[in-house]
């Protein structure tokens, strides 16, 4: 049995599937009749977080590894400030979706509670739901010196991803985050139909692992914008590689954080918008003189 069908094993024996069939007609441009069939798509369920009973924000998700999406999504949002800020995760079914229900330490509830955003309504975006350009997530520079890669390191990890997507394969639909060691093996992989949900679960499972922040990097499938920067950060991380082009905002960020940021990631190259010092095993390469561009 192979991972696809694995996947398709594990689905149908949730008690809230990942992914569901539905009924579908292909109809080609050249006319020449219907097909019918079936199609998996992926689960998008609203699931609530709630700390100390009070709700905080409502996210769509995938339903698959919470327990990861709570710690990595405090953490991210600044609700925590380590894993052991959490004494516990329960997960909850409500008629209209999922809750998290959350238990902070009381000095961490307390202060939670002080600064508390009213977020309710989320749908993925990063960003949405704050109503101050101060709310703005703001996270302090990586500690630690970044770790130099090797160029096939990076190759590895990106050639591996495509079929450690195990979700993806079956629906075309949602996005992954992945951590891989330096030598590019790739240790976790998350999925989800947010982007920045997939990464916040990828944490969540790092800080679970006790995974260091400078053992690795962080690989995502999904455009990178200026939040899943800011969520490496928060996490530690020094590097984060993208199939998609950085925002100018991503970049910005990338470089006053330091932080090694690789876009266009795909099969036959990469582009490296900072860090390129960082990366080992590249022939003749020489960095460039614009030190703001790398």
């Amino acid at each position: 049995m192979n991972a696809v069908d694995d996947a398709r094993q594990e689905n149908e024996n949730s008690a809230c599937p990942t992914a569901l069939e539905a009924p579908i007609a292909v109809i080609p441009f050249n006319g020449t009749g219907v097909s019918r069939g079936a199609r998996a798509i992926p689960s998008e369920v609203p699931v609530n977080l709630v700390y100390g009973g009070i709700p905080f924000a409502v996210m769509m998700t995938t339903p698959s590894d919470l327990e990861d999406f709570a710690l990595g999504f405090s953490l991210t949002e600044g609700i925590i400030k380590h894993p052991q800020d959490i004494r516990g995760i329960r997960v909850e079914p409500d008629e209209r979706g999922l809750r998290l229900a959350i238990d902070l330490v009381p000095n961490r509830l307390h202060e939670h509670l002080a600064r508390k955003r009213a977020l309710s309504g989320r749908t993925g975006c990063g960003l949405c739901g704050i109503d101050d350009l101060k709310a703005l997530p703001h996270a302090r520079t990586p500690e630690g010196n970044a770790p130099v890669i090797a160029l096939s390191a990076i190759h590895s990890a990106l050639q591996d991803l495509d079929r450690r997507q195990v979700l993806n394969e079956l629906t075309h639909a949602v996005h992954a985050a992945a951590w891989a060691d330096l030598d590019g093996t790739i240790r976790y992989v998350r999925e989800d139909v947010g982007r920045h949900n997939a990464l916040d679960k990828l944490i969540g499972a790092a800080c679970l692992t006790d995974t260091k922040p400078d053992s690795g990097f962080a690989v995502v499938t999904s455009r990178c914008s200026f939040e899943l920067v800011e969520k490496v950060a928060a996490f530690g991380a020094k590097t984060l590689v993208s199939i998609s082009a950085p925002t100018s905002l991503a970049l910005e960020r990338a470089r006053q954080l330091d932080i090694m940021l690789i876009g266009i990631a795909r099969r036959d190259s990469m582009t490296v918008f900072h860090g390129l010092d960082r990366i080992s095993g590249i022939d003749g390469a020489q960095p460039s003189g614009n030190r703001e561009a790398m």
